[in-house]
């Protein structure tokens, strides 16, 4: 795992809290379209199906509150951009606890409602300084919040995908906090300047070793929208499907960074 950086972006937290809840209410109000024939397709997560699926987006939530059951660390030890490359060490974990929730809560609507208000309690009861103990280590609540968001845009991706004709909006924020946590991310992988990764509007990169740009357009630059980055950068989209596909430009001898990603599982 690559070292992180040691200045990490800030992030708004009343802006973040807000984008959480904002994308949750969308996912929400898409379940409650779904019939028992579109809950039990199949999703691009292996063995997920689109239940499986509504129950873990419903766990991004929840797992705030086992957070905060468990003692408050004595200090962080962990910055935000630790957290995309640790999830895939407790992917087996989290698929086992995903399926018992599914099994568990057929009432998908209420279950998703439970989530939502015990967010928006537990936010109101804690301050954003508050440590918690993640999979990443000792971070702040308002740290863990990002990388919510992060959960729930990517998974709200992975819905639209599984069922056919269902438009998930996606919060502005929430889109854009992601993006830019995944973009700083390749910086931490692959640092350097030799390449300038643009994700408009929200995001712009310099990586990979190199000769440093330092005026005019840069030799090297990798452009897409912030959907297709967020599906490179988790692996839901091969880097030459992109090209091949032209949801993705790259010029110049650097700018292949297809041997990068994913980022995170």
């Amino acid at each position: 795992m690559p070292p992180a950086k040691k200045r990490t972006r800030t992030y708004d937290p009343a802006r973040t809290r807000a984008a959480v809840l904002a994308q949750f209410a969308h996912v929400r109000d898409a379940v409650r379209t779904l019939t028992p024939e579109q809950l039990a397709l199949p999703t691009r997560l292996g063995e997920w199906t689109v239940r499986d699926l509504v129950a873990h987006i419903g766990m991004a939530l929840t797992a705030v509150q086992r957070a905060l059951d468990e003692p408050e660390p004595a200090k962080a030890d962990a910055v935000l951009l630790d957290w995309p490359f640790r999830t895939a060490a407790n992917s087996a974990a989290i698929s086992d606890f995903t399926r018992r929730l599914a099994d568990g809560h057929p009432d998908l609507d209420a279950y998703l409602a439970a989530a939502d208000d015990g967010l928006r309690a537990l936010l109101a009861a804690h301050p954003g300084t508050r440590l918690l103990a993640t999979s990443a280590g000792a971070m702040s609540l308002d740290d863990y919040l990002v990388t919510r968001a992060v959960e729930l845009v990517v998974h709200t991706d992975d819905l639209g995908a599984a069922v056919p004709g269902l438009d998930v909006p996606h919060d502005r924020q929430a889109l854009a906090a992601c993006t830019r946590l995944l973009a700083d991310a390749l910086a931490v992988k692959a640092p350097g300047g030799s390449t300038e990764v643009r994700v408009p509007p929200y995001a712009v990169v310099q990586c990979v070793e190199g000769p440093r740009h330092t005026r005019g357009t840069p030799p090297n630059v990798v452009e897409t929208d912030p959907l297709t980055w967020i599906r490179l950068a988790t692996g839901r989209l091969g880097w030459q499907e992109a090209l091949a596909q032209a949801r993705v430009s790259a010029s110049g001898e650097r700018a292949d960074i297809g041997g990068l990603l994913p980022l995170m599982g």
